[in-house]
């Protein structure tokens, strides 16, 4: 069972890191935090750069965390956060990846959601420091706060529209 948290916590923590580099560099195939914040402008979203960059580190640091197995129900609670958003940017599109739809972060909300209740296993930061197993309210806690937020998040900063359409362009880098 150990064995299998690690690769899980591995490959989905690293994923959702990359993703996050994506959005704040040239890394990976990603176009820099310009090109981030032009991502979250078309998507609807306001704050700019500012947005771009919160996206960005919180996948970052999310994925590293739960890559690490450190202070895993608070890593799984904001991967589960930034996923949740960009599951409702895909929203409209589906379920299906194949049409740009919310499958991929669906499975990353899940696996975050998971991980948050089985705990990172005895391969883990977590467990050399002595701080697992986690109690159970943490992990049911993280797993509600996580896409509560998100879904609050969304709501903030989304944009109408109208608006979005007419200052889509006219608005400075922030």
């Amino acid at each position: 069972m150990d064995a299998g948290l690690l690769v899980l916590r591995l490959v989905v923590g690293l994923l959702i890191a990359g993703h996050g580099v994506q959005k704040v560099s040239f890394r990976l195939g990603g176009n820099g935090l310009a090109g981030g914040t032009e991502e979250f402008r078309r998507d609807g979203f306001r704050g700019g750069r500012l947005t771009a960059l919160a996206a960005g580190t919180s996948q970052i640091g999310s994925g590293l965390f739960l890559a690490a197995g450190l202070l895993t129900p608070l890593a799984a609670m904001a991967a589960m956060g930034v996923m949740t958003v960009a599951g409702t940017v895909k929203r409209h599109k589906g379920l299906w990846v194949q049409n740009d739809g919310y499958e991929y972060p669906l499975v990353l909300v899940v696996v975050s959601a998971a991980l948050a209740l089985t705990g990172p296993g005895r391969w883990s930061v977590d467990r050399a420091l002595g701080v697992t197993p986690w109690p159970a309210w943490l992990a049911v806690a993280a797993i509600v706060i996580g896409p509560a937020s998100a879904l609050l998040t969304r709501v903030v900063l989304h944009r109408s529209t109208t608006a979005t359409e007419g200052t889509r362009y006219a608005q400075p880098a922030e």
